[in-house]
C-alpha cells in the first residue's frame, strides 16, 4: 500500500492510498478512523477524481459519523466500567 496524497482538513486527517487497483480513503480523528475503498476503474480522473469525491457534503457526513462513533464508544465504555 502506498500513500498517494494527504488532504488538509480542519476536523480530521485525510490520507489516500493506492493498493491492488483500489483507492483507499482514510479519515482519522483522534483514535477513530473511517476507511472507504473504491476501484481505480470507477474513478475517471485518477487521484484527482478522488479529490472531487471528497466534497463538502461527504466531509460533513464523515464528521457526523465521527460524532456518532464517539458517542457509541463512550456509551459502551460507560456501561462496562
Amino acid at each position: 500500500m502506498r500513500t498517494v496524497a494527504e488532504l488538509p482538513h480542519p476536523d480530521f486527517k485525510i490520507t489516500i492510498f493506492a493498493m491492488n487497483q483500489k483507492f483507499i480513503i482514510k479519515f482519522e480523528q483522534g483514535s477513530l478512523e473511517q476507511v472507504y475503498k473504491i476501484a481505480e476503474s470507477a474513478i475517471t480522473n485518477g487521484v484527482d477524481g478522488v479529490f472531487q469525491l471528497i466534497d463538502d457534503e461527504f466531509s460533513h457526513s464523515v464528521a457526523e459519523r465521527f460524532n456518532d462513533m464517539r458517542k457509541s464508544f463512550i456509551s459502551a465504555y460507560d456501561r462496562h466500567e
